[in-house]
């Protein structure tokens, strides 16, 4: 039975976020190929989970034996996150840009997910495993756009899922969200919905895909 990390971080509900909505069309699409497979959901606009604290972040390092109360309970529930990661047989992530990078809830799961010598290192513990991230964003920072020096979301997060945590890294990038929002933007609202159409096309189709090469 396969198990699908679905991972959200818009600060808006529902249709009102395109990162949401691209991303329920995968995970739709999944269930369909895998009507008895698992979702474990996060939504971390909802539950965040904490920060690293400086407890948290000793605690990686040191033998769990000698961990203070403090380092025992804040490194527990970073292995609950790390578990997470490693059960599952695909991950998806939705990651809106905000201000050129990513939500801060993301961040921070990602900073309790990363730990040396387990899902970092020269073993890591989920290397492998397909990581589909739905990356909206209000603009256009496509390669040859005026903006492509400002693209912080994909850069960043295939420095930190692919070459770090070694996960398998692929992209569903709808753009140009803004357009129907922004009087400024009026005349790119067809590239927007083209761009939207697209990423629901590519959902659909790279869930099943995925399923397909899985079952392999």
């Amino acid at each position: 039975m396969a198990t699908l990390l679905h991972i959200d971080s818009s600060v808006f509900p529902g249709e009102a976020s395109s990162s949401r909505t691209v991303a329920d069309a995968f995970r739709k699409a999944w269930l369909e190929q895998h009507p008895d497979g698992t979702v474990v959901y996060r939504d971390l606009a909802a539950n965040p989970v904490a920060h690293i604290t400086a407890d948290s972040h000793t605690a990686g390092f040191a033998d769990p034996d000698t961990h203070t109360d403090g380092q025992a309970a804040a490194f527990a529930e970073r292995v609950k996150l790390i578990e997470e990661v490693e059960q599952a047989d695909a991950v998806l992530i939705g990651a809106p840009m905000y201000n050129y990078a990513i939500p801060s809830t993301l961040k921070a799961w990602l900073d309790n997910v990363i730990l040396f010598g387990r899902t970092v290192g020269e073993n890591p513990s989920a290397k492998g495993t397909p990581v589909t991230v739905v990356a909206s964003r209000g603009g256009s920072y496509a390669p040859g756009t005026p903006k492509e020096p400002f693209e912080y979301v994909q850069n960043y997060l295939r420095a930190v899922l692919g070459d770090t945590l070694a996960l398998d890294v692929d992209f569903i990038v709808p753009e140009l969200t803004m357009a129907p929002h922004n009087p400024a933007m009026n005349q790119l609202i067809p590239l927007f919905e083209a761009s939207r159409d697209r990423a629901f096309e590519e959902a659909a189709f790279k869930a099943k895909q995925l399923a397909e090469r899985l079952a392999a």
